[in-house]
C-alpha cells in the first residue's frame, strides 16, 4: 500500500509543468507582448541572473517598480503607450505571465486614472505592463538595473512578512 501512495506522489508531482508556476495569492497574471518579453526572457537565462536567480514575476516587477520611482511615470507611461505601442500591430502576440500585487497596484491605479478616460484612448494592463518593460529596456544599464530593483523587492517584500508575522 505504501507503494502505491508513492506511486500517487510521484504521478501528481510529474503532471505539473515545470516551465509555469502556479499563481500565488500575492501575484496576479498580466501578458506582455512578444518584443518585451523575448527581452525579459533573455535576462532571465542570462549569466548576470544568479544568486539568487529571478523569475519572471520578479522580473516584471522590478520593470515596473523603476518606472514608478519616478514621478512621472504616468506620464512617460501614456507617452510611450501613445507614441509607440500604439503604432504596433494589436494582434502581436502576448505571453502570459505574473507580477506581484504590489506592483499591479501600481498599474491598476494607472488604468483607471484620468489619462485612461474618455477622450483618452483606453489601455489595457498587458500595454501598461509592457510599456513599463519597455521603458526600462531602453534605458542605459537596463539588465544591472532591473537585477538590482529585484533585489530591492526581495528584500522589501521579506521585510514586510517578518512584520507581520511578528504583528
Amino acid at each position: 500500500m505504501q507503494t502505491s501512495a508513492a506511486v500517487t506522489t510521484t504521478r501528481r508531482f510529474s503532471n505539473a509543468s515545470p516551465l509555469r508556476a502556479t499563481p500565488r495569492d500575492d501575484s496576479v497574471e498580466t501578458q506582455l507582448w512578444l518584443e518585451e518579453h523575448d527581452w525579459l526572457h533573455a535576462l532571465q537565462r542570462s549569466p548576470q541572473n544568479v544568486s539568487p536567480t529571478f523569475r519572471f514575476p520578479d522580473l516584471i516587477s522590478a520593470c515596473v517598480s523603476l518606472v514608478f520611482a519616478d514621478a512621472t511615470a504616468g506620464a512617460r507611461i501614456f507617452a510611450y503607450l501613445g507614441r509607440e505601442l500604439v503604432l504596433r500591430d494589436p494582434r502581436t502576440p502576448r505571453r502570459r505571465e505574473y507580477l506581484w500585487r504590489e506592483q499591479f497596484q501600481l498599474l491598476r491605479a494607472l488604468q483607471v486614472s484620468e489619462a485612461n478616460r474618455h477622450p483618452n484612448p483606453m489601455f489595457q494592463l498587458d500595454q501598461l505592463t509592457t510599456a513599463c518593460v519597455a521603458l526600462v529596456r531602453g534605458s542605459d544599464a537596463a539588465a544591472a538595473q532591473v537585477l538590482q530593483q529585484a533585489r530591492r523587492n526581495v528584500a522589501a517584500r521579506a521585510a514586510r512578512q517578518r512584520q507581520a508575522s511578528s504583528a
